[in-house]
């Protein structure tokens, strides 16, 4: 049996998160890092605002609008990010949580696991 590492897997699971992006939200990340953190999978993605929301982030409202549409976007696929995770995994995901930055163009997504990833991969 092929027993794939720590590294192998963060990996995957960004490729897979970028892979979903760009044909879920119909453009993808500039980077993706993903940390595995005992029963926590921390994704972080760069550049995912379009320069049209760069602009719009300018003022108080857009900022808010800006929010308000990612997250309802991401949050109508969470289901599709669940299975996805899990899939990769084999483990079942409990939660998921993200926020974006829209002075940094960064996304965070935070999935938290019913078992130990890191200790079963160690």
């Amino acid at each position: 049996m092929i027993r794939i590492t720590k590294g192998q897997l963060e990996a995957d699971i960004s490729k897979a998160l970028t892979q979903w992006e760009k044909e879920y939200l119909g453009r993808g990340p500039l980077q993706v890092k993903t940390d595995i953190l005992r029963n926590i999978i921390i994704i972080q993605l760069k550049g995912i605002l379009t320069p049209a929301e760069r602009e719009v982030s300018k003022t108080s409202a857009g900022i808010t609008s800006v929010k308000t549409m990612r997250s309802e976007l991401i949050e109508s696929g969470s289901e599709q990010l669940k299975v996805l995770l899990s899939s990769l995994t084999d483990i079942q995901v409990v939660s998921f949580h993200t926020d974006i930055s829209t002075q940094t163009g960064e996304r965070v997504i935070v999935f938290t696991l019913s078992e130990n990833l890191e200790q079963i991969l160690s």
